[in-house]
């Protein structure tokens, strides 16, 4: 009988495609929606979005559109990333960046778990920007992560420690601030959200709405 290595990662499914996950917001009367990027659809929107000089600030990716097509192309090549749209009512307004935690530069600084999972987020249409839209798709995005594989245990992420407006709004929705950690292009904050504090909440929220989550 083999024994795979210890350092073997776990066998990953095939990139979805198409919309991975869908739910109507009664708070927005809006529907919040993924799907996975499309070259062809997506590339143009990419595009413009990283060259926003808010979004480079972060992202550091501003070039241009051969550059962000070898860019899109090479997440949905991977198995340990999976390139996302996110949209309200049918509208792209934000490009979601989720990935294995195993298999990613932050592995090392939060001892990743075989199904823990992390995100790069983007809002690249302002005028979904605000508090408001922000909860829902939040809020959404961790649902996806935990319900598409019921393994994972954790969400991570890395956000640089002066971005610190949305490091509390990851507070707020549940993220603890493990540690602040170098990287080599960045000094960023370790914020782990949990499984059961992620259910725990949609549970008081749902209670509190007098619905089910």
């Amino acid at each position: 009988m083999s024994l795979e290595p210890a350092h073997a990662m776990p066998l990953r499914p095939p990139q979805p495609r198409g919309t991975v996950y869908r739910r109507f917001l009664p708070a927005l009367a809006s529907t919040f929606s993924l799907r996975v990027a499309e070259i062809d659809r997506d590339l143009a929107r990419f595009h413009d979005w990283m060259n926003q000089a808010r979004v480079h600030r972060f992202w550091e990716l501003a070039g241009d559109l051969a550059s962000h097509r070898e860019y899109l192309q090479r997440q949905l090549d991977h198995a340990s990333s999976l390139p996302l749209i996110g949209e309200f009512d049918c509208e792209p307004f934000a490009y979601f960046e989720v990935y294995w935690a195993k298999e990613d530069r932050i592995a090392p600084h939060c001892d990743a778990g075989d199904f823990d999972r992390g995100c790069h987020v983007l809002v690249g249409e302002s005028r979904f920007r605000g508090p408001a839209r922000l909860d829902g798709w939040l809020d959404g995005l961790m649902h996806y992560m935990f319900l598409d594989e019921p393994r994972t245990q954790r969400i991570v992420g890395e956000p640089r420690v002066d971005n610190e407006r949305f490091i509390r709004v990851l507070q707020q929705h549940g993220f603890d601030r493990r540690k602040d950690f170098d990287f080599p292009h960045k000094r960023a904050a370790l914020m782990v959200l949990e499984r059961e504090t992620f259910m725990a909440r949609c549970a008081s929220l749902a209670e509190a709405a007098g619905g089910t989550a």
